[in-house]
């Protein structure tokens, strides 16, 4: 590139100029930070994103023009850290929920839990009960979303609370709106928590079959005598469940009436519904 002085102005080579900064050494402050591996994983997790059944490995090797063995490292290190799920057939890979638990953690993206919040608070209000949303998290079921109920007596699970897939409310609602597939991959990933009473696998598909063609759960509390829960799916767009809203049911005994478990139920699901993405 030419740079001239005449009569005292500043002549540029434009030609040259233009050509310089289309150069791949014209972006050095981009160029300079790049980290291929980490462009790599990100890559595939932006890929994986869009694809709600998962891909194949030969798939991702397809769409991303690399190598098998280079994308079959990045898959290895992305399911070692829980950012990927591998199906039970070991050939198919897709998003896990961890990045949107992570996301969870930090103040700015509390979306879901913001939104939750109020419903549940109004929810919780008008039944006289208490409330709580759970997400899917290696496994099992992480509570992120609770409110106490209003009255002196009430039933609550605290925030934060890890409660098993298998054996709870929570758990079987969350199941039973999901692909195949995806139920498949939880189960698999499914480690049994303090206390879990285990189900044969038969009596598990069949209460999920009930879950779906009731479109939730009512029925006794399997971990605490006395209480009867109420779980709803909050579904997205595609109808299978992103959380699960849940009330563990006190019928009181005394001379306060409140509310009673089948309008809890209908105000519960109305709950679920408003927090679905459509």
């Amino acid at each position: 590139m030419n740079i001239s002085v005449g009569a005292g102005r500043l002549h540029w080579d434009f030609p040259a100029l233009c050509a310089a900064m289309s150069s791949p050494f014209a972006d050095t402050e981009v160029d300079r930070y790049r980290a291929p591996a980490l462009d790599k994983g990100l890559d595939i997790l932006e890929l994986l994103s869009e694809q709600a059944q998962g891909l194949t490995r030969a798939e991702i090797v397809k769409a991303m023009g690399r190598s098998p063995s280079e994308i079959y490292r990045m898959l290895e290190r992305l399911v070692a850290r829980d950012y990927v799920t591998r199906s039970t057939e070991g050939d198919r890979y897709a998003l896990s929920l961890k990045l949107f638990v992570l996301a969870h953690r930090h103040p700015p993206v509390n979306r879901l839990v913001a939104q939750a919040q109020p419903v549940i608070e109004a929810f919780a209000t008008a039944v006289e009960q208490s409330g709580h949303l759970g997400l899917y998290d290696r496994g099992n079921i992480t509570v992120v979303a609770q409110v106490d109920s209003p009255h002196k007596l009430g039933f609550a699970l605290r925030l934060g609370a890890r409660v098993s897939l298998v054996d709870t409310a929570s758990g079987h609602v969350l199941l039973a709106f999901q692909s195949a597939e995806r139920r498949a991959e939880m189960l698999a990933a499914h480690e049994a928590l303090e206390g879990e009473i285990p189900l044969a696998e038969a009596e598990l598909q069949a209460r999920l079959a009930r879950v779906r063609a009731d479109g939730g759960w009512v029925g006794a509390s399997l971990q605490t005598e006395g209480v009867t829960d109420l779980s709803m799916p909050v579904l997205g767009p595609d109808g299978h469940a992103v959380a699960v809203l849940t009330c563990p049911f006190i019928r009181r005994i005394d001379r306060h009436p409140g509310p009673d478990i089948g309008a809890t139920r209908v105000l519960l699901a109305a709950a679920a519904s408003a927090l679905s993405i459509s």
